[in-house]
């Protein structure tokens, strides 16, 4: 019977550890994925050359195109100039 009651309490502490172990994961991939949008809108909003399109992670320090959408870079500061306030 103690062999039986050991087994249920080893099954239980295991079963509430994988329970806070998965849940410390899921916080752990949401903090970075809310850190990853973050770094590409700031990317977007701060870049000398911005998408037109807003494309998210576009931007760049150089004249080019929108690896997303394959239109052509604006400056920034033109961009800006033309009411688009974010």
């Amino acid at each position: 019977m103690k062999t039986v009651k050991t087994i249920l309490g080893v099954l239980a502490f295991s079963f509430m550890l994988t329970t806070v172990s998965c849940k410390d994961a899921k916080k752990q991939e949401t903090t970075t994925k809310t850190e990853e949008v973050k770094k590409s809108e700031k990317k977007e909003l701060n870049s000398a050359y911005v998408c037109p399109m807003h494309c998210e992670g576009s931007g760049s320090d150089a004249a080019g195109e929108c690896p997303k959408c394959g239109m052509t870079y604006v400056k920034n500061e033109d961009h800006n100039a033309n009411g688009h306030k974010h």
